[in-house]
């Protein structure tokens, strides 16, 4: 929970584009100094520039959030120039689908990496200073937000690997919330599950390392396609969910969601686990959906 975010330093990946970059600029609005990270480099400087001339201070690092050793060094900038962060969105991610089998050892890879990975070295690196700093200063607030994704909690055939890369970071949160509840009253956690939003997530293959890359299989271009619309269609801006995020983090709100109607979906799936029923039918309020769907797979 963070009471004041005025002076504040706030540290946001995949800060170039979507989420992240609504975020930068809710996080600016409120007079908090910024620290941003993106693999896209010119997305990223366009950001910083952007938020510079709104007079925000801003530092700004071109990262892969699934590099070890890259996040790492960029820690180790943001503690030397700023001291621990009192706000830390781990929001880098991107979107890939397909039929789970025809996901490559190279998809696997590149979506643990940044999705997974990505949120754990950001905990890993920042919850430490973090708790330093709380515990020099009994006034220190500080407050760690995961951006997973409705996925995290659902289960929507031909988009496997993500969906598992959501529901581990929903794994991480949870426990992260509890582990932080035994060690500390002044640095707390969310985790963020969002819909389709209007974001670049669909377009994610721009900034994936092409080494080893194979063309995208059938399934995974079907569903590109369907994603690339649900995400151009989406009611739900990026910007009204930066603003939850914000007043989650004021409120001490652990699960944000932007589409609250799909919990009861998440209802239905916990309810086939209590009664240890098969898993139902994900068409089943829409079922033009399913038909379209296995009519495309084959084709």
């Amino acid at each position: 929970m963070i009471e004041h975010f005025h002076g504040a330093t706030a540290v946001i990946t995949g800060a170039g584009s979507g989420l992240g970059l609504a975020c930068a600029r809710e996080a600016a609005e409120r007079g908090m100094n910024l620290v941003l990270a993106d693999v896209q480099a010119d997305a990223l400087q366009a950001a910083a520039t952007e938020l510079r001339a709104a007079g925000c201070t801003v530092l700004a690092q071109t990262v892969d959030v699934a590099d070890a050793q890259a996040m790492e060094r960029f820690a180790a900038q943001v503690q030397q120039h700023c001291g621990a962060p009192q706000l830390v969105l781990n929001n880098a991610g991107v979107g890939a689908g397909g039929l789970i089998w025809e996901n490559s050892l190279q998809d696997w890879q590149w979506v643990l990496g940044v999705n997974l990975w990505g949120v754990i070295h950001g905990v890993r690196l920042f919850t430490p200073m973090m708790l330093a700093a709380a515990q020099a200063d009994p006034a220190w607030r500080g407050h760690i937000v995961n951006t997973a994704s409705m996925a995290g909690l659902l289960n929507a055939p031909n988009l496997g690997a993500y969906n598992v890369t959501k529901h581990a970071v929903v794994s991480l949160s949870e426990t992260l919330y509890q582990d932080l509840a035994l060690v500390s009253t002044q640095v707390g956690a969310s985790v963020l599950c969002p819909y389709f939003v209007p974001t670049a997530i669909d377009r994610s293959e721009r900034n994936r390392p092409q080494d080893g890359a194979a063309p995208l299989s059938r399934s995974q271009q079907v569903n590109q396609a369907m994603v690339s619309k649900a995400v151009a269609s989406g009611k739900v801006s990026a910007e009204d969910v930066a603003r939850q995020v914000f007043a989650a983090v004021a409120s001490g709100q652990f699960y944000i969601f932007s589409h609250p109607q799909l919990l009861a979906g998440v209802r239905q799936r916990l309810e086939d686990v209590l009664a240890a029923r098969n898993p139902s039918d994900p068409f089943a309020d829409k079922p033009a959906l399913g038909v379209q769907l296995r009519g495309a797979l084959k084709g």
